[in-house]
């Protein structure tokens, strides 16, 4: 028998034992590499799948749980296919093993939970789908371990909120796809570990204001999805996108644009606002590289009062899709046929929402909208903004979630104000000159969540003003003028778990202040004139996880206060006149608290104890434009994903030797510089050759020659250096 036979024999030999090893109800393709089980009765993951499959698909079975371990026999993978297949968790380590794999699908299944090890092991997985799951919380870490991952498809799950750093490890992530959730809250550094990002879509969520703090990380995006949410007002600087060139905010809300809302967005080029309840735009004179303007789908009243901005359009050579719906005499016109004296001013009712029904006599079922007012029936949205009112008008549509009625000067909120609005989730009274809301101003309102009184005359509450409206979870009061917070005016309100207080005139947090507010999670303060803080005056917030202070007059961390606070997770004390930090000052939080801000506060000195019981579950800390010329040993911070030691002017002498040890150990970047002695000044601490006579110097110092070292080590090294976020500090770098 010749050779060829041979080999044929042993070809037939190998297709045979592949054949066999086939599980039943799949078909595999030896020769690609490919294997199908689909749409069968497979309740668990087939353990006789051959080696060397590179794509398997399993849609369509019943898997319920992917256990630990679940495709170590299968260890050459590059496509997962699971969509379809009713999983409800994936264990710790389900997908440990594959460290080739490039894509995973999990759509269309009913996981809930990401668990912080369930994507373990796939350090190569560049797409990542979990669209259409019922995914309502993510874990920090979970996503820890995908270095390589571009995409992620987070679409149609049930998510709310996004916690700070949930996407940390995501270093060269550049599509986020959170669309067709339910999110309304998110993190200020939800977005702060995605330096490659370039697309981020939130179309489709809750978010009910333009997130732009959040947004602010992502200097390098290129395009926002925001269209679909009920936004009603873009403000002044809300977007600072240093690199975004495409916003959508199409069928949203909104009936206001600020003229300087896209002034720290310098390349934006398209900005699409269709299908919202805009009667006109005023000069967009930040947005100066802006090419296109798309408006079609909104009620432009194309009087006088939009000459300004057709003005602008010509002289900005903006090009503008959108037609007008009223004068009458104009309706239907595009705005670049018009010309300026077509452009009169009358005494107009304000036009319908385009989709509005014709206008019908009232019944007892039903309501009109007041007069001078806007109400969406698609929306469910009512809008007098702006009218000059002087009393809060009635009659709105039963079905009203959201009313607008900012800049009216109102004075006061009466008792019942708002009759028959059992639906109305959102109210905003932002710039209405109140200064008091009458004992059972807000009764009736049984659905309110959101309350807006931003930049009032308010000074004092009542606990009867909130009589009726026990839902309420979300209440802005900053920009008014308390001198104190005011105390026993939360009792009524059982679900508060956002309280904005920044911007007032409050000198002192005292006992009894804070009563009732038992779920509050997340207190802002900042801009007060805060000396003192009373040891017990937070004990009823035992649920707080954010505490803003940032921009008062405290002198002293408030230690004794935080001792109340088990759950804190986040402390800022920026920009106050906090000269020295002793020992143990953080050991009340030190159990739960992941980002602390220090930063511009003259900080002068830092005991060698200071962050004691701080340790691997700080995530962010941040201690830029400070003048001490050391810091504590912060060797067990393990956890680090941003660190800025920025405009501090450290003394680059033997005693930093181990800071400038620890920081070269650090896969981050800090920006620490030498400010003394003179021949080190304004050298990078981790590259000053001060160090070099150091007793010590040379035992492993990084750029020093180790014989130690093995060849892959000293290779030369493959990181990027991470450019620094335009709101805070700097992101981990990976390999």
């Amino acid at each position: 028998m010749g050779p060829s036979w041979g080999l044929l024999l042993l070809a037939a030999a190998v297709g045979a034992t592949a054949a066999a090893r086939c599980p039943a109800p799949c078909v595999c393709d030896n020769l690609r590499a490919h294997v199908l089980c689909l749409n069968g009765s497979l309740t668990a993951i087939p353990d006789t799948i051959p080696e060397l499959t590179r794509k398997l698909d399993l849609r369509g079975n019943s898997f319920v749980v992917i256990p630990a371990g679940a495709f170590l026999s299968t260890p050459y993978l590059t496509h997962l296919d699971l969509r379809h297949c009713k999983v409800e968790r994936l264990e710790e380590g389900a997908f440990r093993g594959l460290g080739r794999l490039v894509y995973l699908n999990l759509a269309s299944n009913g996981i809930a939970l990401l668990y912080q090890e369930s994507l373990d092991g796939l350090f190569s997985l560049q797409q990542l789908i979990l669209e259409g799951n019922r995914i309502e919380e993510i874990q920090l870490g979970a996503f820890g371990h995908l270095a390589s991952l571009t995409v992620l498809d987070l679409r149609a799950n049930a998510l709310v909120y996004l916690p700070d750093m949930v996407f940390q490890g995501l270093q060269v992530l550049r599509w986020l796809r959170l669309s067709h959730n339910a999110l309304h809250v998110l993190g200020t550094e939800a977005f702060a570990a995605l330096p490659a990002l370039r697309r981020l879509s939130l179309d489709h969520n809750e978010l009910q204001a333009l997130p732009g703090e959040a947004l602010a990380r992502l200097d390098g995006a290129t395009r926002l999805d925001l269209g679909h949410n009920p936004i009603t007002y873009v403000a002044e600087e809300a977007l600072a996108m240093a690199s975004l060139r495409h916003l959508f905010l199409d069928h949203a809300s909104l009936q206001d644009v600020a003229p300087d809302a896209f002034a720290r967005s310098p390349q934006l080029r398209i900005l699409d606002l269709r299908e919202n309840q805009l009667q006109g735009l005023p000069p967009l004179a930040g947005a100066g590289g802006l090419v296109r303007v798309s408006l079609d789908g909104n009620p432009l009243l194309c009087s006088c009062l939009l000459r300004p901005f057709h003005k602008w359009l010509a002289r900005a050579r903006v090009q503008a899709e959108g037609a007008c719906a009223a004068p009458p005499a104009l309706r239907g016109r595009s705005l670049n046929s018009l010309k300026s004296p077509e452009m009169r001013c009358s005494r107009l009712r304000p036009p319908p929402s385009p989709n509005a029904p014709p206008e019908q006599p009232s019944s007892a079922g039903s309501r009109q909208c007041p007069w001078g007012c806007v109400c969406s029936p698609d929306f469910h949205h009512g809008s007098c903004k702006n009218r000059d009112l002087r009393e809060i008008p009635r009659d709105f549509p039963d079905d009203t979630r959201l009313l607008d009625l900012r800049r009216n000067p109102f004075r006061t909120v009466p008792p019942d104000a708002f009759p028959g609005l059992k639906e109305l989730v959102s109210l905003h009274l932002q710039r209405c000159s109140i200064r008091e809301l009458q004992p059972g101003a807000l009764r009736g309102l049984e659905s309110l969540v959101y309350l807006y009184l931003t930049n009032n005359h308010l000074s004092t509450l009542a606990a009867a003003a909130f009589e009726g409206a026990p839902q309420l979870a979300y209440l802005d009061l900053d920009h008014n003028a308390f001198t104190r917070v005011p105390a026993g005016t939360f009792q009524l309100l059982p679900n508060l778990i956002s309280l904005h207080l920044q911007h007032n005139a409050i000198g002192e947090l005292v006992e009894g202040d804070l009563a009732g507010a038992r779920g509050l999670r997340w207190l802002y303060l900042a801009g007060n004139a805060i000396r003192h803080i009373a040891p017990a005056a937070l004990a009823p917030t035992k649920m707080l996880e954010k505490l803003e202070l940032e921009g008062n007059h405290l002198s002293e961390v408030p230690t004794a206060a935080l001792r109340v606070l088990p759950a804190l997770s986040e402390l800022k004390l920026s920009r106050n006149p906090i000269k020295h930090m002793g020992d143990g000052v953080f050991l009340p939080v030190a159990s739960s608290l992941q980002h602390l801000y220090l930063d511009n506060m003259g900080l002068e000195r830092i005991s060698p104890h200071a962050f004691t019981g701080l340790g691997p579950k700080i995530r962010s800390l941040y201690l830029e434009s400070n003048k001490m010329s050391n810091i504590p040993d912060m060797s067990n911070f393990t956890g680090l994903e941003i660190l800025n030691l920025q405009d501090v002017p450290f003394h680059c002498d033997c005693q930093l030797l181990p800071l400038h040890r620890w920081i070269n150990k650090l896969n981050l970047c800090v920006g620490a510089t030498c400010g003394s002695p003179a021949e080190a000044q304004g050298l990078k601490v981790k590259l000053s050759t001060t160090f070099q006579t150091c007793p010590g110097w040379g035992q492993g110092e990084a750029g020093e020659t180790n014989p130690n070292k093995t060849k892959a080590a000293s290779k030369p090294s493959k990181k990027k250096r991470l450019g620094k976020s335009p709101a805070r500090g700097f992101s981990k770098s990976r390999a």
